[in-house]
């Protein structure tokens, strides 16, 4: 395997913002909507930028924020919080346009948006932190740019549930006393109005959108695999939250074998198959994916796991990882997009050409706004999904066995009674529901490409789908005709 070290330089436009607008012109281009409606939902509709001081060391410092709401087709506005020293504003807008097109796509009722702070969240201190998010919070709220019916973060890089409980929290002080202040975020602790399976919802939606793809025979045949998730090779490139639960259910659930690993500084590589939750528990203690062993071969670089031989890879980390300046080292078959945006288009074209099968972002990672759409309905309702059902579910389904039993004229076997009988608790249901819309979501992608003369990848397919869709809402708002 050559190194990317050794890759020649080529230039091209990685600016996500341009990026993502390229995208939508190229899929915009199969359809006779009016230009200056193509435009209103390509535009990015407000852009707030802010500074704030926060003490840190005993001296003042002051930080950039911003919130970006790219379309208000459908209210509240979705999309998360990115806590990163390297954040820039195209990015922001660039992220909250894919929020759009994600949330049409999976048939969640929100409109796009994305916030970020410029800050390095892995070497401030927790109560900097703690300050960073309780003030940026603050300036949302003082703008409008926070609320359960006006716009609605969640976790993205460098957040997690602990600086969601922090932002709900000084909202709920905001606005003290109003009913349904929890539902203002999401990716909350479960204890403080969050969800059941929020923090593995990415990574599961993205096992779910890959085992749709490699079901696909007619796609598999063109491909050259065989259908089914099980014995697949994997390379997944992201350690972190999406990463690990992708590979993680990819082995467990799937049968896949997952032969490499990147993180942000150097990559692992065994062919006979990596043991995940020993690298997750060596990496909790660590800190690093280095020095793991186990049969392992570490690669110098996150970006040398992408060239390795493999059926599927998964970049799960950042965008702009698949360039033209190391396409044609690119030896996978499918490529499925669990990061946001991290393939170029002239990479992308390439890959197409080769007959590579990619999974597009806007799909494949959809599934963190998907329970977080789980988790705002539940906020708003005041009820745990599966709490007044469970019982009567579990009464039903024994009962049901009872007379299989009776029946058949034997027992079932006490362990499979146990589960067979047992009605859904939350959890369950918002894996049901996640594994439905990933499913349906597939559906349609499939069908709008197979039936739109001169399209034939899938990401196309899906800004098409998430086009209607929002021109729909528009229609049905009554501003376009």
């Amino acid at each position: 395997m050559t190194t990317s070290t050794t890759a020649p330089q080529v230039q091209e436009d990685l600016d996500l913002y341009n990026v993502v607008q390229t995208q939508f012109d190229k899929a915009a281009a199969f359809t006779d909507y009016d230009q200056g409606l193509l435009e209103q939902i390509k535009a990015c509709n407000n852009l707030y930028t802010f500074r704030f001081p926060v003490k840190v060391d005993g001296k003042v410092q002051m930080f950039t924020g911003w919130r970006a709401e790219h379309s208000h087709h459908r209210k509240p506005l979705k999309g998360g919080i990115r806590f990163s020293e390297n954040v820039e504003e195209s990015e922001v807008m660039a992220l909250a346009a894919l929020m759009t097109y994600k949330c049409a796509l999976v048939n969640v009722p929100f409109g796009g948006s994305k916030g970020a702070v410029r800050c390095d969240p892995y070497r401030l201190p927790e109560e900097v932190l703690e300050k960073i998010t309780r003030r940026f919070t603050f300036e949302l709220a003082h703008k409008n740019y926070i609320g359960p019916g006006v716009n609605v973060p969640a976790p993205d890089m460098g957040t997690g549930e602990r600086e969601m409980a922090w932002i709900a929290d000084t909202y709920m002080t905001i606005h003290h006393g109003e009913l349904d202040n929890f539902a203002c975020v999401t990716g909350k602790p479960v204890s403080q109005g969050g969800i059941s399976g929020r923090t593995e919802a990415t990574g599961r939606g993205c096992y779910y959108g890959i085992r749709e793809a490699l079901n696909n025979k007619p796609d598999m045949d063109r491909v050259g695999l065989t259908t089914g998730t099980q014995d697949k090779t994997v390379v997944v490139q992201g350690f972190g939250n999406v990463g690990y639960h992708a590979a993680h259910i990819l082995q467990h659930e799937g049968g896949a074998k997952i032969i490499g690993i990147g993180e942000y500084n150097g990559s692992l590589h065994n062919p006979d198959g990596i043991d995940i939750d020993a690298l997750y528990a060596y990496k909790q203690k660590t800190g690093y994916i280095q020095g793991f062993g186990h049969g392992c071969i570490e690669l110098p670089t996150s970006a040398d796991c992408l060239e390795l031989a493999c059926d599927v890879l998964v970049p799960a980390a950042l965008e702009n990882q698949i360039t033209l300046a190391n396409v044609d080292r690119i030896q996978c078959k499918v490529l499925a997009e669990g990061a946001n945006g991290p393939t170029t288009p002239g990479a992308e074209e390439r890959l197409l050409a080769k007959g590579v099968l990619l999974i597009p972002d806007i799909y494949l990672n959809a599934g963190g706004v998907t329970v977080s759409y789980f988790e705002w309905t539940k906020n708003i309702s005041h009820m745990r999904f599966g709490r007044m059902s469970k019982r009567f579910e579990t009464g039903r389904d024994n009962r049901y066995l009872d007379l299989l039993e009776e029946v058949r004229g034997t027992k079932i076997p006490s362990a499979q009674r146990e589960t067979l009988g047992e009605g859904p608790d939350e959890i369950d249901l918002v894996r049901s529901g996640l594994e439905a819309t990933m499913s349906d979501a597939y559906s349609e992608m499939i069908a709008m490409r197979d039936s739109t003369e001169g399209v034939s990848d899938l990401r196309t397919a899906a800004y098409l789908v998430a086009i209607h869709k929002v021109v729909n809402s528009y229609s049905q708002m009554g501003i376009f005709p």
